[in-house]
């Protein structure tokens, strides 16, 4: 007799499956690694600037020397941690992550949920010896242990002389309640990382604009890309200290349609964004973009500044103006912000004069005529749709943790031969729980709490 052991394709895949792959996948030391290992990661990538360009690493990470003796711009291009969160190896450690995460749901939580929910009288008295906590008691009986565990929020079951009681089933749907708000996170940060995008933008102050320098963008952001709307700046500008310094730099913002409609309007300042279709705008910058002049009685001149390197000795900006219309006289103009004196240097780089704005002075024999510094807004635009997924997964982790702690605790009774047999285990808060058991204990030895108990037990009847 031949016995055909023969097994298809999809047999073999299940039972690998089953096997295998799933109890490494419910592995608490690899979800332990894989968690370690995010972290590490994820701190690398708050640690290393994330999205800037190539020069801006070959200049902070040079190769000699090389910080921490190894890490250098050509190791952090090669592994990604220029943009760490949007790598490859980043997304698939929080793919497998999730994994392991649900795999450990469906193996250990799911069942240990149904083994609580689950329950059987104690109908031997030698069962009661397995139980941490049991003892035999003379006086008492079944329905004068009612209403000690119903004043305790005990879920009682009765049948004949046995009992059943049990509270904080809750405790057990607690850890599948934070899985599930750590795979909602985790589902979150892929599909932002996937779907959203990083913009920056310096306008200056009365001109409009459509989001075009994208820094980092995942595979799937094109839709968020504003396209039909644009922004414009009606004014930027900056509140100083009575020292001189920065306070707060705000922009005055309108969103207008496809028609050039304004649909919203909105002014903004560091940590009060702009928030219109999903796409979140930032102040994070400013500078200056133009001045506006005057020679004489002419029509109001513009003319862009540029910001000067300095050497990392605070910001300047400046432009050449002509004084005469074959440009072979000017002058060079500097200042540092929209509210300070604006220096003016002749061709030879003596200072000429100092000015503010609506003030005038004569230079290579014209009246000359500061009319406005005009400033410009540093905006980061950013979409990531991932966000209240994220969010509402942080909550759902608040509630589980909650949850988690609430003890799942269980009670036997069996009365036999004249005695009350008293059991029970509980998964946490052992010392309140066995303090619990002997309040019971000593009001069931109490001969007249017992009997006075023990009265209309038919009205403390628990649900079957």
């Amino acid at each position: 007799m031949t016995i055909n052991n023969y097994e298809s394709p999809i047999t073999k895949v299940k039972n690998f499956f089953q096997r295998e792959l799933l109890p490494l996948l419910a592995n608490l030391r690899l979800a332990i690694l894989l968690l370690l290992a995010i972290a590490v990661f994820s701190i690398s990538g708050t640690v290393i600037e994330q999205a800037q360009s190539i020069p801006f690493y070959q200049t902070n990470y040079p190769e000699h020397p090389a910080l921490f003796g190894f890490l250098t711009w050509k190791v952090i291009l090669i592994l990604g941690l220029n943009d760490v969160y949007r790598t490859w190896w980043f997304l698939s450690l929080l793919i497998l992550f999730g994994s392991s995460l649900t795999a450990c749901t469906f193996t250990r939580q799911f069942p240990a949920l149904k083994a609580a929910r689950s329950w059987k009288f104690y109908d031997q008295p030698r069962q009661f010896e397995k139980l941490a906590l049991s003892a035999e008691i003379e006086t008492g009986s079944i329905n004068s242990l009612l209403p000690a565990l119903q004043k305790r929020g005990y879920r009682i079951f009765q049948e004949a002389d046995t009992l059943y009681a049990r509270k904080g089933i809750v405790g057990r749907i607690g850890p599948i309640v934070v899985h599930a708000s750590m795979l909602l996170i985790l589902a979150g940060s892929i599909w932002g990382a996937m779907s959203g995008f990083l913009a920056q933008e310096m306008v200056p102050s009365g001109q409009t604009f459509q989001v075009k320098n994208i820094i980092e963008a995942g595979p799937f952001a094109e839709p968020q890309f504003p396209k039909d709307w644009s922004l414009k700046v009606n004014r930027f500008w900056i509140d100083y200290t009575p020292q001189g310094s920065v306070n707060q730099f705000y922009s005055d913002l309108s969103v207008l349609d496809k028609e050039g409609k304004e649909v919203d309007r909105q002014t903004i300042y560091v940590n009060k964004p702009l928030r219109y279709r999903g796409v979140t705008f930032y102040q994070t910058d400013w500078g200056i973009a133009a001045i506006r002049f005057q020679f004489n009685n002419s029509p109001i001149l513009q003319l862009p500044m540029a910001q000067l390197d300095t050497g990392g000795k605070g910001r300047i900006w400046g432009t050449w103006i002509p004084t005469k219309p074959d440009l072979s006289e000017g002058v060079s103009l500097l200042t540092r912000d929209l509210q300070g004196t604006l220096l003016i240097y002749d061709t030879a780089g003596k200072l000429i004069s100092t000015l503010r704005e609506g003030m005038s002075a004569e230079i290579n024999g014209v009246r000359f005529k500061i009319v406005e510094v005009v400033g410009s807004t540093g905006l980061q635009i950013k979409a990531d749709p991932g966000i209240p997924f994220v969010y509402a997964g942080f909550g759902l982790l608040m509630l589980g943790v909650i949850m988690s702690y609430v003890s799942h605790s269980q009670i036997w009774a069996l009365q036999e031969d004249g005695l009350l047999y008293v059991g029970g285990r509980t998964n946490r808060a052992q010392v309140a729980f066995e303090r619990e058991i002997i309040e019971i204990l000593d009001r069931l030895k109490t001969p007249a709490i017992s009997e006075e108990v023990a009265i209309g037990p038919t009205s403390l009847a628990s649900e079957t």
